[in-house]
């Protein structure tokens, strides 16, 4: 989970409701989004592979390479969520170098849950 302190005050927020889809896999994708109030599903392949709440992060992915969605995320119940563009990642990564901390510790604990499945 990332700090979501950075974001709680945040004005540019996105609101969904339960069962709305927030992006599919796929798609093209310009933005992550961070969870500051709710709960949202990731699937790949329809397969629930991860369930995120306050202090998720959810589309980083997008941001990292140029590659379509590799999942679809669903809201699960009324969510806030706070979109991150490439611009702001990069100002992220450069002011607080620990929200770049947590993203790798989110990703690489999602390659081992993923790895372990195998």
């Amino acid at each position: 989970m990332v700090t979501i302190d950075l974001f709680r005050n945040e004005e540019n927020t996105r609101l969904f409701a339960p069962g709305q889809i927030i992006f599919s896999e796929g798609e093209a994708g310009d933005v992550m989004y961070v969870v500051v109030e709710g709960q949202a599903d990731l699937l790949v392949k329809n397969k629930l592979v991860e369930e995120l709440g306050p202090g998720g992060v959810l589309g980083e992915m997008a941001l990292l390479d140029t590659a379509a969605r590799s999942a679809t995320a669903v809201a699960k119940t009324a969510c806030k969520l706070v979109p991150i563009d490439e611009k702001r990642f990069h100002f992220l990564v450069r002011q607080t170098p620990n929200f770049a901390l947590q993203l790798m510790r989110i990703i690489a604990d999602r390659l081992r849950r993923m790895d372990s499945r195998l």
